[in-house]
């Protein structure tokens, strides 16, 4: 071979390097702008596949993506075979070419003649180039899923080049599962938090205006839930002759269970609380029925439930376990309604009523759930009841709703920035 003949085979072996890597270049341009334009991974995905089997001249290919909570290799896109014949493959098999390559994160070469785990089979058509998906940290690759290709079209095994080509590929289909992952979480947390504004509006609703005991009564009240739902709840009750009836609620805990308790105890009150004008019968009927639903949850439940009648000058009250009730007289003097009874689903004996005198016009009632009075500020100091009640004595002359106003402005000041740990119940009353 002569000067000239060596010269002009270097120059046509350089040419066909070129247009390999050109090919190779513009295959990775093209994945790029797929990418860039979809939005859904399994579109991509076989979009991406189309392309590459193009280049390297394969007939089958797929893409498995890792699914951490049951421990597969998902396929999301298949190429040149049926999509239903395609199985999840178990990231601990190890019979399969496919699982060690997502645990070892380095690609595998399979050749013709071996024959891998029956999972493989479906994708594996003679040799299989097998190449993990990697998603690269700060803090290193995190493995996420499978590339394959076989049935290479020109009956020539697989090369490193093709290797290293594919390796960049599944590089780029790493970004893409990971968007895919960040965008899908996106989407679920706002439909989480969609949904929990939902459940508070609800729940928001189920309260009653206090206004649906005028004339008889002025009230004002406001719950502050911890998460979007909660166990603390207030219910107001226009009786018959002229009489109020008022009750607060503490349920167990917080959250969706406390808020279904809660619900159901709202919707008992409402009928239990027409029956009868004695406090402790209208608990006792509450207690028969929420018993099963408190027994089955492991819950429990504090009231406060009383009955004013101006008329007779009396205020009758059923207290199962709920500490912050008071009556504070004219002269600021706080008189507490004493929990007699346990939490409704922590005793077994019925709830029993008691009489004082009520003064009308003077007397203002006073009830509060422990998430006011326990509230912490950022150095963990707690408020306090006496806090709450020198603010209610300071303002008792005024409407009940600058009494809450003033307490809610003693509670806010005091925690800050800190979240409330728990639920937040106030409800002053003066008939």
């Amino acid at each position: 071979m002569n000067d000239l003949e060596r010269a002009q085979r270097e120059a046509a072996l350089a040419a066909e390097q070129l247009a390999e890597s050109w090919e190779e270049i513009n295959l990775l341009y093209s994945i790029g702008e797929i990418l860039g334009r979809t939005v859904k991974l399994a579109d991509a995905a076989r979009t991406i596949l189309t392309e590459i089997t193009e280049t390297v001249r394969a007939e089958l290919a797929a893409v498995f993506v890792h699914d951490a909570a049951r421990g597969l290799l998902q396929p999301v896109a298949v190429l040149g075979a049926n999509m239903a014949s395609v199985k999840a493959i178990a990231i601990d098999n190890d019979s399969s070419s496919i699982a060690a390559v997502f645990r070892a994160r380095h690609p595998v070469l399979v050749a013709e003649h071996v024959v891998g785990s029956p999972d493989d089979g479906a994708v594996q058509r003679g040799a299989l180039l097998a190449v993990p998906i990697i998603w690269t940290t700060p803090q290193g690759g995190v493995p996420l899923g499978v590339l394959t290709l076989s049935g290479r079209k020109v009956g020539q095994p697989f090369t490193a080049g093709d290797q290293k080509l594919v390796a960049a590929i599944a590089t780029q289909i790493g970004t893409a599962i990971q968007i895919d992952n960040l965008v899908q979480a996106s989407m679920a947390q706002e439909r989480l938090a969609h949904e929990m504004q939902l459940a508070h509006d609800l729940q928001m609703r189920l309260l009653p205006s206090p206004d649906v005991v005028a004339p008889q009564a002025t009230c004002a009240a406001r719950v502050e839930p911890a998460q979007s739902v909660g166990g603390d709840f207030y219910h107001l009750f226009k009786l018959s002759e002229g009489r109020t009836g008022v009750l607060i609620g503490d349920v167990s805990s917080h959250g969706y269970q406390a808020a279904l308790i809660m619900a159901l105890t709202m919707s008992a009150m409402a009928i239990h609380a027409q029956a009868t004008a004695d406090p402790g019968e209208t608990v006792v009927a509450l207690l028969a029925s929420l018993n099963d639903e408190l027994r089955q949850t492991e819950m429990f439940l504090s009231l406060c439930y009383v009955v004013i009648d101006p008329a007779k000058g009396e205020l009758r009250y059923a207290n199962t376990g709920h500490p912050h009730a008071f009556v504070i007289a004219v002269d600021g003097t706080a008189d507490r309604l004493t929990a007699n009874d346990p939490p409704l689903g922590l005793g077994s004996s019925a709830p029993k009523s008691v009489a004082r005198p009520w003064h009308r016009g003077s007397d203002l009632l006073l009830l509060f759930t422990d998430g006011i009075s326990d509230a912490r500020d950022d150095i963990g100091a707690v408020l306090g009841e006496a806090r709450v009640l020198d603010v209610v004595r300071a303002r008792r002359a005024e409407a009940p709703s600058r009494i809450v106003d003033g307490v809610f402005a003693l509670l806010e000041g005091h925690m800050g920035t800190v979240p409330p740990a728990d639920d937040q119940a106030l409800v002053v009353l003066r008939s």
